[in-house]
């Protein structure tokens, strides 16, 4: 019960947040005026061989993954740098809360008004049912690979924040690190092909790219599902080493 009230109040908290609502403003106004490009695109080329969903909204997912890159880390900085710089963290700390439920409440919060952005994203597309056919079940698993990418961004947000009273440095360290798992993958066409195997199966983009073409496979959900789990554990560990200390 307690980590559900914490995840409302960090929610509430993002709402209230000017950067959360200039975020969610500029985020949906960029991918807005892609779709609508794509759109276009694809009316023009009628002679495309691949659908509408593979075209438009697929290409919007993807779209999607490289603009929430940079969007997230600035929604997870503040998570817990902002509360050390503050000084409420001390009070968190010393609340006879379970660590568990203090870092999972902020994750859930902050992953819900993920969810909402992906939501407000995902009637775009929906809106091109009016006027032609759509493939629900990719849709669905575009859906579905946009979230878990969120859920592993914010994962690891919430761990560097764990790590600095600053929440600029939190963010900057987190989209270093998002974006050397983004690229990792690319080590392995640079001279490191005998690791090959195992930087694509590192690599946040190629499960995510999987998805987007509507193959779901168990082994993309594991990878998604053990990075989360990896860094909230963490994250946890972190925050209970600090508790100790006091």
């Amino acid at each position: 019960m307690m980590t559900f009230r914490i995840a409302w109040r960090e929610l509430r908290n993002l709402f209230l947040s000017p950067l959360a609502w200039c975020v969610l403003a500029v985020v949906q106004f960029v991918l807005a005026w892609m779709f609508l490009a794509s759109v276009e695109a694809f009316r023009g080329n009628p002679a495309s061989v691949a659908g509408v969903t593979d075209t438009v909204a697929a290409g919007l997912y993807s779209i999607s993954s490289i603009v929430m890159l940079l969007v997230v880390p600035l929604l997870s900085m503040r998570l817990v740098a902002e509360e050390r710089r503050s000084g409420s963290l001390a009070l968190l700390l010393s609340a006879p809360v379970r660590m568990s439920e203090i870092v999972l409440g902020k994750y859930l919060g902050l992953v819900g008004f993920l969810a909402v952005m992906v939501a407000m994203l995902t009637l775009m597309p929906l809106s091109l049912a009016v006027g032609t056919h759509l493939d629900y079940g990719k849709l669905a698993s575009n859906v579905l690979g946009l979230l878990l990418l969120l859920g592993a961004f914010a994962a690891a947000g919430l761990y560097m924040s764990t790590l600095t009273r600053q929440p600029v440095v939190a963010a900057i360290s987190s989209f270093g690190l998002l974006l050397f798992l983004w690229i990792v993958n690319w080590i392995a066409q640079g001279g490191a092909a005998q690791y090959s195997a195992l930087l694509h199966y590192l690599s946040l983009v190629d499960h995510y790219s999987s998805l987007l073409r509507g193959s779901f496979d168990s082994s993309d959900l594991a990878y998604y599902l053990l990075f989360i789990l990896a860094f909230l554990t963490l994250s946890i560990r972190r925050l209970d080493g600090q508790r100790l200390q006091r």
